[in-house]
């Protein structure tokens, strides 16, 4: 099932900048729109403070791609638009082009679930220039987004230490389209569930609710109103107690479970959504435990985060589950992982392939030339470091690493560590050749990453510096390359 497809029903060509059309006009006009090219996406600094990021969004990317073609309606809404003198901005023989656009571009990207560093690239496109062009800016909107939220979620997961996470942000996050994206990067992430119903359907992943304050306000008293679910909702009854008096409404529920119990059935927990959490909760459990309901769960919500459940579990706050919303789906403290897209070498006809640097002032700016592959090395089962490395120019057996933004930190590796290449063949000659897991194996596999990840790596405080550099035969090119931009440019 293409899963884009399913949401909007039709193909998404146009989610894309006007700049990558009018680029792709002009590589048309000049017949260079089968010249080759290298792109790579990557971002150059890791979200939230943080020490890494976990990849996600290859699966709507895989589904853009597929289904990617210029219907009539998108052609004809391209041919009412205008340039500045008045006259159609882009031309008819153009349109006809990219009526007849079928992708033939090579994608290699990280598996969904992968712990990155910056300057990695996450995704390689390789083929027609045109063809690379204009996929830009849906390839980066995909990809930052689900992203930053996946790496949230791992935070707030790794906060929690293990206990269940639930997002619950549909209504709070960043329209349909955010909310959607959101519950599967958070749970990929490592969140246990969703509240968003269209998500749980479409990405296969379990759903999970209590009940709103307003059941409560409907009836007379707090009480019928638990009894009133309990009837309704016998076997799934976790009752919210904050609507008036937090202990007030545990002992309510108390009162209700008995009657639950009685009926052969059990209260599942209750759920604490204002207050002063670390209190309530161990003075809810201490309730819930003397009246012999040890089972039930306490859920907490209230505009979490990882900092706000470090804090409540550094109190031995008394909560089992712990239901995020806002501040996961928003990705709250950072707005945007800021992924680029960047050009790295193009071929003309019949030559060799040409390397291509971006030069800028910031040092992190500056973009890594070539067709890049990411290694990573394990040593005892752990991460030790990645290299970034050109295909074409290979890997010495015992390489040094230099560190993209700062030349004197480097790292030599050992030629007996274990290693794996991490962007694997996604599309090939546009044909798809991968099908990307489900997000129930890409969350497995971005829990093994962060178990080989050492401590001081996923720490929220002052993270260690994971040592992810450029392979120093590349490093010394990028450098011959930078200085000639900048002397062909005096």
């Amino acid at each position: 099932m293409n899963l884009l497809r399913e949401i909007y029903r039709t193909p998404l060509a146009l989610l894309t900048d006007l700049y990558e059309l009018t680029m792709a006009q002009g590589y048309w006009k000049l017949d260079r729109r089968d010249e080759q090219a290298a792109f790579h996406l990557t971002f150059r600094d890791c979200p939230f403070g943080g020490g890494y990021a976990i990849a996600c969004g290859l699966a709507f990317v895989i589904d853009f791609l597929d289904a990617l073609a210029f219907e009539e309606a998108d052609l004809g809404y391209l041919a009412t638009q205008r340039a500045a003198d008045g006259t159609p901005l882009f031309e008819p023989a153009f349109l006809d082009h990219l009526r007849r656009l079928r992708l033939t571009l090579d994608l290699d990207a990280m598996p969904e679930g992968t712990a990155v560093f910056p300057h990695e690239p996450l995704v390689r496109a390789t083929g027609p220039i045109l063809d690379c062009q204009i996929i830009e800016s849906a390839l980066l909107n995909m990809v930052n987004f689900q992203t930053l939220v996946a790496t949230k979620s791992s935070r707030v997961c790794q906060a929690a230490h293990g206990e269940p996470v639930i997002e619950f942000g549909l209504r709070r996050a960043q329209g349909i389209d955010g909310a959607l994206a959101a519950s599967r990067a958070a749970y990929v992430g490592g969140c246990a569930g969703t509240s968003n119903v269209l998500a749980g359907r479409l990405f296969g992943i379990p759903v999970k609710g209590t009940h709103a304050h307003s059941w409560v306000m409907s009836f007379a008293t707090e009480r019928e109103a638990f009894a009133a679910y309990a009837r309704a909702m016998p076997n799934n009854c976790l009752f919210l107690v904050d609507t008036y008096d937090t202990l007030e409404g545990v002992r309510r529920a108390i009162e209700v479970a008995r009657d639950l119990r009685r009926e052969g059935h059990e209260l599942l927990g209750i759920r604490l959504d204002s207050g002063d959490l670390a209190y309530l909760s161990t003075a809810a459990r201490r309730m819930l435990d003397e009246a012999g309901f040890r089972g039930a769960a306490i859920v907490a919500s209230n505009d979490l985060d990882e900092h706000v459940i470090e804090a409540l579990k550094e109190q031995d706050a008394a909560v089992n589950v712990w239901g995020v919303g806002t501040r996961l789906v928003t990705g709250h403290g950072q707005g945007a992982l800021g992924g680029v897209y960047k050009l790295s070498a193009v071929r003309f006809p019949g030559q060799d392939w040409q390397r291509r640097v971006k030069v800028s002032e910031e040092t992190d700016k500056v973009s890594i030339p070539g067709r890049l592959q990411v290694r990573r090395f394990r040593r005892d089962g752990m991460f030790a470091a990645d290299m970034i490395y050109e295909e074409s120019l290979g890997a010495p057996e015992t390489p040094t690493i230099v560190d993209p933004v700062d030349s004197t930190r480097r790292k030599r590796l050992e030629a007996d560590m274990g290693f794996e290449d991490l962007l694997v063949p996604v599309f090939r000659g546009g044909k798809r050749v991968y099908e990307p897991p489900p997000p129930g194996d890409a969350r497995r596999r971005a829990d093994e990453q962060l178990a080989a990840l050492h401590e001081g790596v996923r720490r929220f405080l002052n993270p260690h510096r994971y040592p992810a550099g450029i392979e120093k035969g590349l490093h010394d090119l990028r450098t011959e390359l930078i200085l000639a931009a900048r002397g062909a440019e005096r």
